[in-house]
């Protein structure tokens, strides 16, 4: 993850909670780690079994029954143990560095009982269907993060969220389809990337050029060269929310207002 050249100006972009809504949405790694060093708790970076980030910021974790983490979360006085979950937006292209942004979470862990824990896991699975969540009270451990609060990191800078901002946020319109997208523009429209380069300032163009993400306010492509790799955001005229409004802001981005959108796979 880079940051884009600095500029008098920069173009616009979805604010930090919805950016970090964006991130969670995708669901991409996490990884667990206690916030405070304890003798029953590991404090090495644990991958979950499974992982969820409801719309409140709350966190459902899945682990095994025997976890250190999930001891330890049982032994505290509270019933609530303190960690942080990291949560890695992964470009949906190979690049030579592919983490996008970062989110954390930071707040208390606690197990939910068998009945809690069950009608819960329902909950995430008519939302997002997986066969791990059958196993349950059968060998796994659900556990809920309460959020006490948020850090991004991401090409647009650094910034602390409060649980209230993340919950009223919403994500990218895009986001279900992004990732599809942009391998579509690598794999089959290296023309049209390209083409995306004469926007680019001159010293960068001599470089590789990738897409990298795609939302409401705009393009990025990452530029990999000699000098280090380079994110690049090329703003649409206006926001837009839907594939025909994108098609439009693609088109004139490329100078071709009358080229037909399904060119783009949009």
């Amino acid at each position: 993850m880079t940051e884009a050249p600095t500029s008098v100006r920069r173009p616009p972009a979805p604010n930090p909670a919805e950016r970090a809504k964006t991130i969670a949405t995708r669901n991409g790694p996490a990884t667990i780690m206690p916030t405070v060093e304890r003798a029953d708790c590991e404090a090495e970076r644990v991958e979950p079994v499974m992982h969820h980030v409801h719309h409140s910021g709350s966190v459902s974790i899945l682990l095994p029954d025997e976890h250190p983490m999930v001891r330890a979360s049982r032994q505290t006085q509270r019933g609530e143990l303190a960690v942080m979950v990291e949560l890695a937006d992964h470009a949906p292209v190979p690049l030579r560095e592919p983490i996008r942004g970062l989110l954390w979470i930071t707040g208390w862990l606690r197990p939910l009982t068998v009945v809690s824990a069950r009608a819960r896991a329902i909950a995430i699975a008519d939302e997002r269907p997986d066969h791990r969540l059958l196993d349950v009270g059968h060998g796994l451990t659900l556990l809920r993060l309460t959020p006490a609060s948020l850090v991004l990191a991401d090409a647009e800078g650094t910034h602390s969220l409060r649980p209230h901002m993340f919950s009223a946020a919403p994500p990218d319109p895009f986001h279900d389809y992004e990732a599809e997208w942009l391998r579509h523009l690598e794999s089959d429209h290296p023309d049209v990337v390209e083409q995306l380069a004469r926007h680019l300032p001159p010293d960068l163009r001599g470089g590789c050029i990738r897409p990298l993400g795609l939302d409401r306010f705009g393009l990025r492509l990452r530029v990999e060269s000699d000098t280090g790799d380079h994110d690049v955001r090329l703003a649409f005229s206006q926001a837009v929310d839907s594939p025909p409004q994108l098609a439009a802001e693609l088109r004139r981005l490329l100078g071709c207002p009358f080229l037909r959108h399904q060119h783009f796979g949009v």
